[in-house]
């Protein structure tokens, strides 16, 4: 049960992510605008690859962390599901209902670490200001929770 409890918090938190997301899209895009422009970099203000402050890669950009993070929430409330569901059933069963919340992890490091920590803090380096570095902390956060309860859930103990 708290196996199956955890994954779906997984995709109830990148649910909550999303949905805040569309709620504040403006927002959002202007975020991602500012961070992708490199604007306030004093600590390192050159890169060697590019800064952009141009509103439609900002859209696309949101574009794709919108839809890691619907794919974490729809995988994660999936794989609570399921390993609800096969909570009563052999070790194998319970075992086999693992992959999908498997995927939600995949899907929130994707989005956390791929996205925000790699494009976002190393290649545009969000780190610098103060609207980067909150994102940056919460997507630290939520990636290493969601593996911390993967590894969890994938942990048989010996009896």
């Amino acid at each position: 049960m708290i196996k199956a409890a955890l994954v779906a918090i997984i995709g109830f938190h990148a649910l909550i992510y999303a949905l805040q997301n569309v709620a504040n899209i403006e927002a959002a895009h202007g975020s991602l605008v500012y961070v992708m422009s490199g604007a306030d970099n004093t600590a390192y203000p050159d890169t060697l690859f590019f800064t952009s402050d141009n509103p439609a890669l900002a859209w696309v950009a949101l574009a794709i962390v919108l839809a890691g993070e619907f794919a974490t929430a729809f995988f994660g409330l999936k794989g609570g599901w399921e390993l609800f569901a096969a909570r009563k059933g052999d070790t194998d069963d319970f075992h086999a209902a693992k992959r999908t919340a498997a995927i939600a992890a995949g899907f929130a490091l994707l989005t956390w670490f791929g996205l925000f920590m790699t494009i976002g803090s190393a290649f545009f380096q969000m780190w610098q200001t103060q609207v980067g570095d909150g994102s940056l902390k919460g997507a630290f956060m939520f990636a290493m929770a969601s593996v911390v309860t993967v590894l969890f859930v994938y942990h048989t103990p010996d009896n």
